[in-house]
Formats: C-alpha cells, sequence, structure tokens
C-alpha cells in the first residue's frame, strides 16, 4: 500500500520513467554491434534486444532500491569512475566472446545464441552518468524506502527498455544475416569486425578514467 502511496503522490515516478527514452542512443553502438556482428537474423536479434531491455530493468531497480535505502550517498558514488569500469569491461568482455569459436563456446556449455552478453551490457550500461539517473535517484532517495525506491527503478527501467532498440536492433541482425547469405566469407568478417569494435569501445571507456 505504501508503494502505491508514494507513487500517485510523486510525479516524479512519472518522469523519471518518460526521460529515460534518451538512453537509447547510448545504447546503439554496442547491441547494435552484437546483432550486426552475429548475422543470426531478426527474431534472434529481437531475442537479444529483450535480454538486453531485461538487464537494464534489472540494473534500474537494484539502483532504486539502493538509493531509496541508502540516500543520495549513491549518487556520489556513481558520478566515480565505476560506470566507466563496468562499461568498459562488459564490452571488452562482450568483443571477446563473440570472436570466440564456436567449439569454444560448446566447451563452455553453451550455445553462440546465449544471451549473457546482452543481459551483461544492458546491466552495466545502466551505470552511465546522466541527468535521467541522477533524477531517479534523487526521486528514491527522497522515498527513504527500498522498495519504493526499487519500483521507481522498474519504472525507469521500462522507460529506458521499451526504445526503438526493438525496431532497429532486429533490423541490423536481419541485414547481418542478409550479408551472410549473400556473401557467405562475411560471416566470419563481420564476427571479428564485430568484436573489434566492441573492445574498442571498451578500450576507449577505460581511456575515460586514466
Amino acid at each position: 500500500m505504501k508503494v502505491w502511496i508514494s507513487l500517485a503522490g510523486l510525479p516524479s515516478g512519472c518522469w523519471v520513467y518518460l526521460s529515460a527514452f534518451t538512453c537509447t542512443a547510448v545504447c546503439l553502438p554496442f547491441l547494435g554491434t552484437w546483432a550486426l556482428g552475429q548475422g543470426q537474423g531478426g527474431a534472434a536479434a529481437a531475442r537479444d534486444t529483450a535480454v538486453f531491455a531485461a538487464g537494464k530493468i534489472a540494473a534500474y531497480a537494484v539502483l532504486g532500491g539502493a538509493a531509496g535505502l541508502v540516500g543520495e550517498a549513491l549518487l556520489y558514488w556513481l558520478k566515480g569512475d565505476v560506470g566507466h569500469w563496468l562499461i568498459a569491461l562488459t564490452a571488452i568482455f562482450s568483443g571477446i566472446w563473440l570472436v570466440l569459436p564456436r567449439q569454444a563456446h560448446r566447451r563452455c556449455g553453451m550455445s553462440r545464441n546465449q544471451r549473457l552478453s546482452p543481459f551483461s551490457m544492458g546491466f552495466a550500461l545502466s551505470f552511465t552518468p546522466c541527468a535521467p539517473l541522477a533524477a531517479l535517484l534523487a526521486a528514491s532517495a527522497s522515498t527513504g524506502d527500498l522498495l519504493v525506491g526499487a519500483v521507481y527503478g522498474t519504472l525507469f527501467g521500462l522507460g529506458a527498455a521499451l526504445t526503438p532498440l526493438f525496431i532497429v536492433i532486429p533490423l541490423l541482425g536481419k541485414l547481418g544475416l542478409k550479408l551472410q547469405q549473400d556473401k557467405p566469407w562475411m560471416g566470419q568478417w563481420l564476427l571479428w569486425m564485430g568484436g573489434a569494435v566492441l573492445i574498442l569501445i571498451g578500450l576507449r571507456r577505460l581511456q575515460l578514467i586514466f
């Protein structure tokens, strides 16, 4: 009951939900590169997008709940380098995972359809310092309640997840598949190119730290 009273009385909950749409441009280079490199078609890319969105929703729920519990101290902590570290390491990991030989995936008991990297990318990108995230943490901190803060974070995450990515990413997946079908030799080339781009994005993030 306390959650719904707080949501009804604080319009900031709706505001952070709408403002989360601005995160789309930040996510596209990561997930777009992944989908194009995989080249498994629109359906697989759509599934990866859904897993990516789940990672963002989970991260914002955690951040909102943490802010409700510890207050604005979390905002000051995130203004440090933690976001850059998470994004950098996730991008590098995803790039390496993308180019691993298929037999290496099978030895780990995982197929190339494994969804770990899209989820981790969505989760890590949620730590990018930005004005909408600051608004979410401030609104959650003002509640002084872990559960209400987590609900605010979930609402924010839904806004960040339900974006044009669900249209753009499947199109990139289709493009990658078509390129591989028309020119089979491009399959490995796309994988290596996608992996290299993700690794370079990660290294660029590390450069921002040092």
